[in-house]
C-alpha cells in the first residue's frame, strides 16, 4: 500500500498542490494544509471502490480539505503572496514580468470567488470535464457547467479591471 500511495503521490502530487495553493496564499501553511491532505487521502483511499477515476477521488478529497482549512481560517488574514516559480518561455525579463504579474492576477481572482466557484475553477484549470468537475463534487454535470460559467464570466471582469487599473497606473 505504501508503494502505491508514493506513486499516487508523485502521479498527482502537483496537482494536490495546486489545489492547495488555490485556497492558501502563506507557502507555510500551504505545506501543512498539503501534509493534511495527503493523510487524508491516505486514510480515504481504502474507500475508493472504482466508481469513478482515481483522479476525481483524489481531487474530492483535496477540495474537501483544503476547504475545511478555509472554514477553520476563516477569520485569519491571509499576508503572504503565492510564491509561483513556474518556468516561462519568454525571451527577456519584461516578458516574464508580465507573465508572472498576470499568472499573480489570476491566482487572486480564483481565490476571490465564492467557495463553489472556484471549487469548479480549481477543478477546471486542472483539465477536468464537467462530468468529472461533477463527480469530484458531488453535484450535476450540468452544476458544474453552470457554475464554471459563472465563474469564467466573474473571472474576466476581475481580470478586465485588473488589466485597467495595471494600464492606467503606468501612464
Amino acid at each position: 500500500m505504501a508503494l502505491e500511495f508514493n506513486k499516487i503521490l508523485q502521479d498527482y502530487g502537483p496537482m494536490l498542490s495546486r489545489i492547495v495553493a488555490s485556497y492558501e496564499a502563506d507557502p507555510a501553511i500551504q505545506q501543512e494544509v498539503l501534509q493534511d491532505v495527503s493523510l487524508a487521502l491516505w486514510q480515504a483511499l481504502p474507500k475508493f471502490r472504482g466508481d469513478g477515476s482515481l483522479k476525481a477521488f483524489i481531487a474530492r478529497v483535496a477540495q474537501n480539505r483544503a476547504v475545511s482549512h478555509v472554514a477553520k481560517a476563516a477569520n485569519r488574514p491571509q499576508q503572504a503572496e503565492l510564491e509561483d516559480d513556474m518556468a516561462c518561455d519568454a525571451d527577456g525579463p519584461e516578458d516574464r514580468l508580465e507573465k508572472r504579474q498576470q499568472r499573480q492576477h489570476l491566482v487572486a481572482a480564483v481565490r476571490a470567488l465564492p467557495l463553489n466557484l472556484r471549487q469548479v475553477t480549481t477543478l477546471a484549470l486542472e483539465g477536468f470535464s464537467h462530468r468529472e468537475i461533477g463527480d469530484a463534487l458531488g453535484i450535476s454535470e450540468n452544476n458544474a457547467m453552470v457554475r464554471f460559467s459563472r465563474a469564467k464570466e466573474t473571472l474576466k471582469i476581475h481580470m478586465t479591471r485588473g488589466r485597467g487599473v495595471a494600464q492606467g497606473g503606468a501612464k
